[in-house]
């Protein structure tokens, strides 16, 4: 399902964050097939143990549930130690971490705003950073984080999602530079539409991806490739059109 083994088994540990999402649950499937141990991270305890004894049934390998909220910032350096102690192998991160409520209600819901920029940028960065030190004592992994093509340029139908976004690209960026010299891999997903539940309430749109097909395309990119994509390939050229639209034009558009 996920290509050859290239190591014996358990040498690599994957955890998911946000392990409850659609794409994160499809990619748990390609790290178990690939005969790696899984972590799964989230709020979810009841589905999170589900998961975890379906991939260890399905795949042979350890699989674990995790309760996380990335909200709780105090949390992650705990988080992150019990992680690296749990790990049989290599540690690597896929975080699947996000929440898009309508723009409509964050412009009147103060708490929801905080509560979008806190789950998508500020604890999604402060549990991420926390395995700064893991990751660079064992030289190497994969960081693998999903960010979205709403943060190329704000739009009026979500542009407090596509601004926290946006933040979460430049941080994965420098955090990529300060963990380059290390051998840690930090790979920034620029995902289109994933049809997921986060997307269940939008029109059909075009390009969309299924969650297996979105984590076929990610899982390709562990140990190579780009350290930023677009998933899938097709937004690349879309989203540049899109950044080079004159402002009156732009704001003409309605999405």
């Amino acid at each position: 399902m996920a290509g050859p083994r290239n190591e014996p088994a358990f040498r690599q540990t994957w955890l998911i964050l946000g392990a409850s999402s659609a794409a994160a649950r499809a990619f748990a499937h390609r790290a178990a097939g690939s005969g790696a141990q899984v972590l799964l991270a989230g709020r979810d305890a009841e589905d999170l143990h589900a998961q975890a004894a379906d991939l260890s049934l399905r795949h042979d390998v350890p699989a674990e549930a995790l309760r996380l909220d990335v909200r709780d910032l105090d949390s992650h350096a705990a988080f992150a130690a019990g992680c690296a102690a749990r790990s049989s192998g290599q540690l690597n991160i896929f975080a699947a971490v996000g929440a898009m409520p309508e723009q409509q209600r964050l412009d009147h819901d103060v708490a929801l705003l905080r509560d979008t920029v806190e789950t998508n940028f500020t604890g999604l960065v402060s549990v991420l950073a926390a395995f700064t030190p893991a990751l660079t004592r064992q030289r190497g992994g994969t960081m693998m984080v999903m960010g979205s093509v709403a943060g190329d340029r704000g739009r009026k139908g979500n542009y407090l999602y596509g601004a926290t976004k946006a933040a979460l690209h430049a941080w994965l960026q420098g955090h990529a530079a300060r963990l380059s010299a290390s051998g840690v891999r930090v790979v920034c997903l620029k995902a289109g539409v994933i049809d997921t539940a986060m997307t269940w309430a939008l029109p059909r749109l075009p390009f969309t991806v299924s969650p297996q097909a979105f984590a076929r395309a990610a899982w390709k990119l562990v140990g190579r490739g780009p350290q930023g994509a677009y998933v899938p390939r097709i937004w690349q050229p879309i989203m540049l059109i899109i950044r080079l639209l004159p402002t009156p034009v732009f704001n003409r558009m309605n999405f």
